[in-house]
């Protein structure tokens, strides 16, 4: 597996905050299109009470806040921002991986990434830096600038970047909709602003030269899932994608972390791949002979 333990060898710092725990609840609160009434009911709180912590009112318990935040499925990293706002300590440790108390998550995040071999996967943070490959990822990259190469590796930069893997995406209009969809739908959950600049900075990209335009009549919905389509020396490659996050954790680090992991969308792709590994496996063995 190759690691890029410098994409994130350290926690972010917690930014400063003036704001009250009440006008960060009202803004979570919004942002889930829940009104007082329904999250009151939600959290088995009176209307009233809500109101007066939303207000300033009434300052909530540190087990209130929490109450809250659960019912509002607010992320780890805000849930702690919630708790010093409103005057407690935080409750969720951010480690870098590098931490030995997670060396169990190291091990466990390596071992599905070779295991997915033949097939490409990695594993990013909450800013889509890229965390850690395996060793089939590598040659779908091979065209990509030296300088998007450098930690820390952005996977949505790297993908539609005229200097990345963009030239190389034959449904390169198709897989720009996705990512951006996608990258909004977080913004939504999250709000957090550095994925908002990053869907900016990607939403300006211009069109890389050769790229097909969408088929007439193409739609997603005759396809199981948003293909990535990649020219490559072994042909066109077909991928469909899936997400793979920790079930329950209690570490920020760990509650951001996610593993993409690429399938062939159809028999060509699988065959390449797989014919791929038997070459190299083919010239470890014979180049292991000639040393002996």
């Amino acid at each position: 597996m190759n690691t890029l333990s410098s994409a994130q060898s350290a926690p972010s710092p917690r930014p400063a905050t003036s704001r009250t725990v009440g006008d960060l609840l009202r803004e979570w609160r919004q942002r889930r299109r829940m009104s007082q009434l329904l999250l009151a009911a939600e959290a088995d709180i009176s209307t009233r009470h809500l109101s007066f912590v939303e207000s300033g009112r009434a300052m909530p318990s540190r087990e209130m806040v929490m109450h809250l935040a659960e019912r509002l499925d607010v992320p780890l990293r805000a849930r702690n921002a919630l708790l010093v706002a409103a005057g407690y300590a935080p409750l969720f440790r951010e480690r870098p991986l590098s931490d030995p108390q997670l060396s169990a998550a190291r091990e466990a995040v390596e071992l599905v990434l070779k295991g997915h071999e033949p097939y490409p996967a990695l594993a990013v943070d909450r800013h889509w830096n890229i965390v850690a490959t395996n060793n089939a990822l590598g040659p779908l990259l091979s065209g990509a600038s030296p300088d998007l190469l450098k930690p820390p590796v952005n996977a949505l930069r790297l993908s539609l970047h005229p200097e990345g893997i963009a030239s190389s995406i034959v449904n390169w209009h198709a897989w720009r909709e996705h990512v951006l969809a996608r990258l909004q739908r977080q913004i939504d959950v999250s709000a957090d602003q550095t994925l908002s600049a990053l869907r900016d900075e990607l939403a300006a990209y211009p069109t890389p030269p050769g790229a097909q335009p969408p088929e007439p009549g193409e739609s997603p919905l005759n396809q199981i899932a948003v293909p990535l389509r990649l020219r490559t020396p072994l042909g066109v490659l077909s991928f469909f994608s899936t997400t793979t996050v920790f079930g329950t954790p209690v570490d920020v680090t760990l509650s951001e972390l996610a593993i993409e992991a690429f399938f062939p969308a159809d028999p060509q792709t699988a065959a390449a791949l797989h014919g791929l590994t038997d070459n190299r496996r083919s010239d470890g063995v014979h180049g292991a002979t000639a040393g002996t």
